[in-house]
């Protein structure tokens, strides 16, 4: 349940996790609505993120997922704790994050950014 008592909003991006491209970064492109978003990988636990850094919009897909599982943007190197979207690197900055759910009918993603 939400703070206002309506249920979730999960949004369907794939019929499986075998779907999404994680290449060598640990970070697939999906889209929502025809809004684009990022999904990361981390230990084999799946958050989804805001495709572009808060920064200076930096497309986090062609960052990285590091050691600690913090979004990296490839612009300045600005860390983004996928747990929580908290800037770790110092810079003040907040990084939209999601919960995703995978189950026998596909892979989803509460909410939209």
């Amino acid at each position: 349940m939400s703070w206002f008592g309506s249920e979730k909003q999960w949004h369907k991006v794939a019929e499986s996790e075998l779907e999404l491209d994680f290449g060598s970064n640990g970070i697939a492109v999906a889209e929502i609505q025809g809004k684009k978003i990022c999904i990361g990988r981390h230990q084999g636990n799946l958050r989804a993120f805001q495709h572009k850094c808060p920064h200076a919009s930096g497309l986090l897909s062609s960052g990285y997922i590091d050691a600690l599982g913090n979004a990296v943007c490839p612009l300045h190197r600005y860390k983004f704790c996928l747990a929580n979207g908290r800037n770790v690197s110092g810079e003040g900055y907040f990084l939209k994050t999601a919960a995703v759910r995978v189950d026998d009918q596909g892979v989803f993603v509460e909410g939209i950014f």
